[in-house]
């Protein structure tokens, strides 16, 4: 993919667990945000914030739908939910001149933060939102896993290195 350049989300379908598409609905995920704890003290000028391996802060998925349904309704349910979204992203592959659809998938295992209802006005999107708590997040480019975050089970792997291998194994996990 060397000579190809992201250009745009083509489209991208919801579904849960059971591959049911779960209605029309815009996806955003948080940034993805590494828990920090500053250093300073003899032998470093000044202060630094570092990372501690592997641990992320909250992240949060949310769903906007074009109107209440049946589908973001059940997902208010206060357990596990798993969740896919499947898109087709489009790179230009300018050694070829030609416009390429790329697949890209994402899989969340989330628990339930908050929904709306949406507002009601006439021949409008009622745009419900409903928000959750991921706790595993998995995203493949093109077939290729490209980074895949479980808090649960310690891992944290990015373009194919678990950088919470070594943890796991120091648990006894």
């Amino acid at each position: 993919m060397g000579n190809q350049i992201p250009q745009l989300l083509i489209n991208a379908k919801v579904y849960n667990a059971s591959k049911a598409l779960l209605g029309m609905a815009d996806a955003e995920i948080s940034d993805l945000e590494y828990l920090t704890e500053s250093i300073a003290g003899l032998g470093i000028a000044g202060e630094i914030d570092l990372p501690a391996l592997g641990h992320l802060k909250s992240i949060t998925l949310k769903l906007k739908w074009n109107s209440v349904c049946e589908s973001a309704i059940e997902l208010l349910a206060p357990k596990s939910h798993q969740l896919e979204i499947y898109a087709s992203l489009q790179n230009w592959s300018y050694s070829e001149g030609v416009l390429k659809p790329v697949g890209c998938r994402v899989s969340a295992r989330a628990v339930p933060k908050k929904s709306g209802v949406g507002k009601f006005e006439p021949a409008k999107k009622m745009e419900p939102e409903s928000e959750f708590e991921v706790y595993y997040l998995k995203m493949a480019i093109g077939g290729a896993n490209m980074l895949e975050f479980d808090k649960f089970n310690f891992k944290c792997a990015i373009s194919g290195t678990d950088y919470l291998a070594d943890v796991r194994s120091q648990l006894g996990l």
